[in-house]
């Protein structure tokens, strides 16, 4: 609002003051009512214009700032949704432990049994967020996705595709989480 009067003001200034040449001087008539009008009429917009452009501005900025607060708060709790579904494996996993600690006889199969049921479910969630498992055995050796840590002669397995994998690798939504620890094969010597 003071920046609109201020600029009103120094437009009729301008508009109704002598120029600091004197009139003599130069060639030019003064302006008439309807140029002084005309000049006002402008200054008055640009006036309008220059509050709008402050209102948008601030606006813009309590917008940026709002769309920083939401995103530190979604990488703050993104997790949230797979820890929901993983908290129940957990509570099974202490079950099973509670389970073992007061074991019988003949439990050990039934023990089996829950922990492979447990490891499922484990699965289930995970891959239900986008967890992929890389099936490396007897696959082309693919620097990408496996860790080579040594090779062995084999006949069975062409030369430079996996022949044992050490230790599971995977993905998550087609980005590498972790390669495939694997043993490359090569020809046997002759």
């Amino acid at each position: 609002m003071e920046n609109e009067k201020t600029i009103q003001k120094e437009a009729t200034t301008a508009a109704t003051a002598p120029a600091a040449e004197s009139a003599s001087d130069r060639k030019e008539s003064p302006l008439t009512a309807d140029q002084l009008k005309e000049l006002q009429t402008q200054a008055a917009k640009a006036g309008e214009y220059w509050d709008r452009l402050l209102r948008q501005a601030a606006e813009f900025d309590n917008f940026k700032k709002r769309a920083a607060r939401e995103r530190l708060d979604a990488i703050k709790y993104a997790n949230q949704a797979l820890l929901d579904k993983i908290v129940p494996v957990l509570d099974h996993f202490e079950a099973a432990l509670a389970a073992a600690g007061s074991a019988q006889e003949n439990t050990l199969e039934s023990f089996k049994t829950g922990m492979a049921m447990i490891q499922n479910q484990l699965k289930a969630v995970l891959v239900e967020s986008g967890l992929e498992e890389i099936d490396a055995v007897n696959k082309p050796f693919d620097p990408n996705f496996h860790e080579a840590v040594s090779q062995m002669e084999s006949a069975e397995v062409p030369e430079g595709h996996v022949l044992q994998q050490l230790r599971k690798g995977y993905k998550i939504k087609e980005r590498l989480l972790r390669p495939a620890t694997v043993v490359v094969a090569k020809k046997p010597a002759a």
